[in-house]
């Protein structure tokens, strides 16, 4: 399979991917899969599985918007813009989250898959009180 391939196959899977088929991660990431993003650090497609199972199951709506994407050799980078709703987060509306994914590959699937996104915009400014704070706190560090 071609890197373009690749690239297709994960882009697409994650235009789909949710609660209810959640199995079409074993299509794309090897079996030995790294998988890392501000908050976590997994290892294994079970674990993954159980990761994502954890994840969705209060989605509201995950959708991800794809800018670019660029793959050198066994390696990609893909652009993208997390559109997320979540009952528990800003009282259910939609948060915008601008990211990347780093992804490394083996001659058929993902190994390793690294995202990249400011944890502070999706999770800390979405909570009542601290959002506040660390929003007034940006403010001051901008002006």
């Amino acid at each position: 399979m071609q890197a373009s391939e690749r690239i297709s196959s994960f882009i697409e899977t994650y235009q789909k991917l949710n609660k209810d088929n959640l199995q079409l991660l074993t299509d794309i990431y090897d079996p030995s899969i790294q998988f890392q993003d501000p908050l976590h650090q997994i290892s294994g497609l079970d674990s993954l599985h159980h990761y994502f199972e954890k994840l969705y199951a209060n989605v509201i709506h995950c959708h991800f918007d794809i800018h670019d994407s660029f793959c050198q050799d066994q390696q990609a980078a893909i652009y993208w813009t997390m559109h997320l709703q979540h009952p528990k987060l800003k009282s259910g509306q939609l948060i915008l989250v601008d990211g990347h994914s780093h992804l490394i590959f083996d001659e058929q699937k993902i190994t390793h898959h690294r995202d990249y996104f400011d944890i502070g915009s999706m999770l800390y400014e979405q909570l009542p009180i601290i959002g506040t704070g660390i929003k007034y706190i940006k403010q001051r560090a901008t002006s």
